[in-house]
């Protein structure tokens, strides 16, 4: 299973630079029409998504997951940094899997 990222050009860029294929999103329809293109991907198992995008399509991104359950959805920060008040990728990790990273 791949990783998918889906964010500003800066950040598709640096995750193309590890192998990480991705889509440039500057806009609400444009991370939407991203985010149902990589589900309907069998080969895609984690999209990441950078949290300013997520935060604007957040019922959608919830909907999506309630109706296909295989892939997993993770918001990361993108360059300009985290949103204040999000929780971090280890929190996420600890308190899904019960461990530390």
């Amino acid at each position: 299973m791949k990783f998918y990222i889906i964010g500003d050009k800066d950040t598709v860029i640096g995750f193309s630079l590890v192998g990480i294929e991705g889509a440039v999103a500057l806009s609400q329809a444009e991370a939407l029409r991203s985010l149902r293109q990589a589900l309907n991907r069998n080969d895609i198992g984690i999209i990441l998504i950078t949290e300013r995008l997520g935060r604007e399509i957040q019922p959608i991104i919830d909907e999506l997951l309630s109706q296909k359950k295989c892939t997993l959805i993770l918001q990361i920060p993108d360059l300009k940094g985290p949103l204040q008040g999000r929780r971090t990728v280890e929190e996420v990790v600890l308190s899904a899997l019960g461990v530390k990273v």
